[in-house]
């Protein structure tokens, strides 16, 4: 059991993070490990043809299946509410060689296996192919899909947040899984693979991570360099990858044709220039046509450097995606 115990400031510090990494990482396990992960049957069926020419040798060594320690340069703590994929890797791109071979041989303290080695022989090297392959496989399975994730998550973060404050700790905890309690100011939970401890949080607050691939179970987080953390499945991750029948006619009568037609091009997110180029129409209409989208909560914007990027939400999703 992993006890988290709250002082005076910890519920107010208690922040959120969206961790591109650590669904990359939970997609990967649910690859291996198909039977364990009814709720993802769907994408299985989608994503197992995707990754069948992919080499993910390095990510198997570097990110193993149980036991008691994966190596954190993987999947490092996030350091803002909602990172890009490219920011994430360029991180774990950056990591320092003799860090690598740290947490390898830490992981295979016995002695490595093959897949492992080179990881030893020139952790560099096999760094930047690691990242080549977590790539890929993000490219392969979870870009396509990253709309519908992240929309799900990000309306976690919303309710469960709109709980903490409006409400208090007791009701933002007490449904955030069947493993996790809270009671007098400490959030316990049980079982996990780690002997029983006690982590006080000492005003550094939790950081809360929901986590689509992380079901059915939580991963709580206290080995450094991560300051306190908890990975836990959203509420309604039951339904993230049922399908819906859409009348894309009905559609185009309901919110006309042209906002149908952005919609439906925002299967792949977009700035406004792109999709004007797309569609051979002006982006000043297409920007005016996106902003009444936005404020009926079918597409979101994200700052990706110097541009502007729209993608649809759940929502968006729901009215636009047929059965598959």
């Amino acid at each position: 059991m992993i006890r988290y115990r709250f002082g005076q400031d910890d519920v107010l510090r208690t922040r959120f993070a969206i961790a591109p990494l650590m669904e990359l990482i939970g997609a990967f396990y649910v690859l291996r490990r198909p039977e364990r992960y009814v709720v993802h049957r769907r994408w299985l069926k989608w994503a197992a043809s995707r990754v069948g020419d992919l080499d993910l040798t390095l990510l198997d060594a570097a990110a193993p299946f149980g036991g008691p320690y994966w190596p954190v340069f993987v999947s490092p703590p996030p350091r803002e509410p909602h990172a890009t994929i490219e920011a994430e890797l360029s991180r774990v791109r950056e990591t320092p060689p003799e860090r690598v071979l740290a947490e390898i041989t830490h992981r295979y303290p016995d002695r490595l296996p093959a897949a492992a080695r080179p990881f030893a022989g020139d952790p560099a090297g096999a760094l930047g192919e690691l990242v080549e392959q977590m790539r890929a496989l993000w490219d392969a399975v979870l870009g396509p899909r990253w709309v519908t994730i992240s929309a799900l998550l990000e309306s976690e973060i919303a309710s469960r947040a709109r709980s903490l404050a409006a409400l208090g700790s007791r009701a933002a905890f007490a449904d955030l899984h069947p493993s996790v309690s809270w009671e007098a100011g400490c959030l316990s939970v049980r079982p996990t693979s780690k002997s029983a401890t006690d982590v006080n949080l000492a005003g550094r607050g939790l950081l809360l991570i929901p986590s689509a691939f992380t079901w059915p179970t939580v991963w709580p987080r206290i080995d450094p360099p991560w300051d306190p953390a908890l990975v836990y499945p959203p509420t309604g991750i039951g339904d993230i990858w049922e399908p819906a029948d859409t009348d894309h006619g009905a559609l185009k009568s309901l919110i006309g044709c042209r906002r149908a037609r952005i919609l439906q091009e925002l299967d792949r997110p977009a700035a406004t220039l792109e999709l004007a180029a797309r569609m051979r129409v002006s982006a000043g209409g297409i920007s005016d046509h996106l902003s009444v989208l936005r404020r009926a909560g079918l597409v979101t914007r994200r700052r990706e450097g110097r541009r502007v990027v729209y993608a649809r939400t759940l929502t968006g999703d729901a009215l636009c995606r047929p059965s598959t």
